[in-house]
């Protein structure tokens, strides 16, 4: 069953507003995903064309689901957008749960913005949808998406960390049952192709790592 909008969006922290993704977001989406800063620990930098393929499966599932990744504007400068963060429905070893995503423009690094976003992401996804775990998955080398990860509440369950395009990648996790993991594929359940593509409403294979922006 799909979310009401209104629950997810707006929102805000003490720094950051948090809105629904628009299309018109689109020129910032293409220059902070597509900067090689903010991919330092990605296995591939996104090009324009899969940037723009990017945010069009985001706001497929705001439209599907009601609710997904947001857009983050500074609270005193609501207009521009430096990030992006939330949470989408998403599978993982068969699983359905929430992807924590958070990609932030390099020019706000260092404010603790990331953290504060997933803090209220996680938060959300608790008491609106609690019976679905929150994930966050990132490659190994990436210790600050990892702290951002587990500032939120995430902790990092090493049985289900695997390897994706040739690289280590680390499984932060709350909610996840104990006892209950499958990390000893190469790909596991990761993959690129979202089910919005396909008009499905069942979750997409987590698609979206966890990404830099301290």
């Amino acid at each position: 069953m799909s979310q009401n909008p209104a629950d997810w969006s707006p929102a805000t922290t003490q720094h950051l507003l948090l809105r629904r993704l628009e299309r018109t977001d689109y020129d910032a989406a293409l220059r902070i995903h597509t900067d090689p800063r903010t991919n330092l620990h990605n296995p591939v930098t996104p090009t324009a064309q899969s940037a723009a393929k990017l945010l069009q499966d985001f706001l497929d599932h705001w439209d599907r689901e009601g609710f997904g990744y947001w857009a983050v504007a500074e609270r005193d400068a609501p207009g521009t957008v430096i990030g992006f963060t939330g949470l989408q429905r998403a599978l993982v070893d068969d699983r359905e749960i929430l992807n924590l995503y958070y990609r932030y423009d390099p020019a706000v690094w260092g404010r603790g913005y990331a953290k504060e976003g997933a803090r209220e992401a996680v938060r959300r996804g608790r008491e609106l949808l609690p019976e679905l775990p929150v994930l966050a998955r990132t490659t190994a080398s990436n210790i600050l998406s990892q702290r951002t990860a587990q500032a939120a509440g995430l902790q990092h369950r090493p049985e289900l960390d695997r390897h994706y395009a040739g690289l280590p990648e680390v499984y932060l996790v709350l909610g996840w049952p104990e006892g209950s993991a499958d990390g000893s594929a190469e790909t596991g359940a990761v993959a690129q192709k979202a089910s919005a593509a396909t008009g499905s409403t069942t979750p997409s294979p987590v698609n979206s790592s966890s990404a830099t922006g301290p």
